[in-house]
């Protein structure tokens, strides 16, 4: 496969069709988060290595794409950027649920704070961190995102004719929660210019964990411009410990509070810790851990039934099975006028 999602020449569109249904690039066949309660994950993931060009920046991304092969109808589309330090391979969790459940998952990894940032001198990772945490890396990556989302739509992107460009949703995980509020419409002003690289694109965010902005104060004036449907997710122990760098849970709900729209729920698990979102398997609980998973990835696709079809049934089920383990249960905002009639297509099959 080119690095651009689309065959190789020679390779017809039928026949990449009948290999992606086939093995698309590597096949997984993976166990839920709990294994001795769900069934098996049937996905298809492909690893892609863009370059853009015009930045001469590299951006790699991997797919999660439903299977089997073609979808009968369009998709919808998450793009996720990490966590300062992680990578396109991180939050696979998130990728195989959402993708098992008929919705493809683009990770993408940011290549000024992604692995690297621990490599290296370890008397060293003080100022690596200072320059991945950078303002300028902050808009670097939600040009990354945007490129990602470019290629992926791309007239010669096999995927482009099988997305549905109406349902498109960012979410990521503390820097990369950072990232998607950035490209969903956040605005920073410094020395009298605006910082802003929203994209219309994203209908809808998933915001895990979102750290403090960048030391912002009057955090109503950055936020009051992300308009779309968001899902806050926390843990009361979500606490970011960093090399000169701590952030308490209060900053995410600060974060929250001031999203400017009334569109917008927040769910806060009780224990947990900041990279129980991650693949991490022990953090926070052995026993809290995989049930945070699983009802991260679920909540997520519950809130977009909610924000695409005007149903608040799934999230409202899914507050009530997820109770024993919930210190802030989410309250579905009213609904307006919603453009497809209620489904259930998000609800997981597990």
């Amino acid at each position: 496969m080119r690095d651009d999602g689309c065959p190789r020449p020679g390779l017809s569109r039928r026949r990449f069709g009948a290999k992606l249904v086939g093995g698309f690039a590597a096949s997984a066949l993976t166990r839920a988060v709990r294994p001795a309660e769900a069934a098996s994950e049937d996905v298809r993931i492909a690893d892609l290595d863009w370059v853009d060009a015009r930045r001469d920046r590299r951006v790699p991304a991997r797919l999660y794409w439903p299977s089997p092969g073609s979808p009968a109808a369009p998709v919808p589309l998450i793009v996720f950027p990490h966590g300062l330090g992680h990578s396109r391979t991180g939050y696979s969790y998130l990728g195989r649920h959402w993708a098992a459940n008929g919705t493809a998952s683009l990770h993408v990894q940011h290549v000024g704070s992604d692995g690297s940032v621990w490599a290296g001198n370890p008397f060293e990772i003080l100022d690596r961190v200072n320059v991945a945490a950078d303002e300028r890396e902050a808009i670097a990556r939600a040009a990354d995102v945007s490129f990602a989302l470019d290629r992926i739509l791309d007239k010669d992107s096999f995927f482009a004719a099988f997305i549905d460009r109406t349902r498109i949703v960012s979410a990521g995980h503390s820097y990369g929660a950072t990232t998607i509020l950035i490209v969903g419409g956040a605005r920073v002003v410094r020395n009298g210019r605006t910082l802003d690289r929203s994209d219309s694109r994203f209908k809808a965010g998933i915001v895990i964990s979102a750290p403090p902005f960048y030391g912002e104060r009057d955090l109503p004036a950055v936020l009051a411009s992300v308009t779309m449907p968001t899902f806050h997710v926390t843990a009361t122990e979500d606490v970011i410990a960093l090399p000169g760098r701590r952030s308490p849970v209060q900053d995410r709900l600060d974060v929250y509070a001031a999203i400017g729209t009334t569109r917008k729920a927040l769910a806060v698990f009780e224990g947990g810790s900041h990279s129980i979102f991650t693949d991490r398997s022990l953090t926070g609980g052995a026993r809290l851990n995989p049930q945070v998973k699983r009802a991260t990835a679920d909540g997520a696709l519950t809130f977009l039934d909610l924000a695409f079809r005007g149903d608040p049934s799934p999230l409202a089920e899914w507050s009530e099975t997820w109770r024993p383990i919930l210190a802030v249960t989410p309250t579905a905002y009213a609904a307006t006028e919603p453009s497809q009639p209620p489904s259930r297509r998000y609800r997981s099959r597990s």
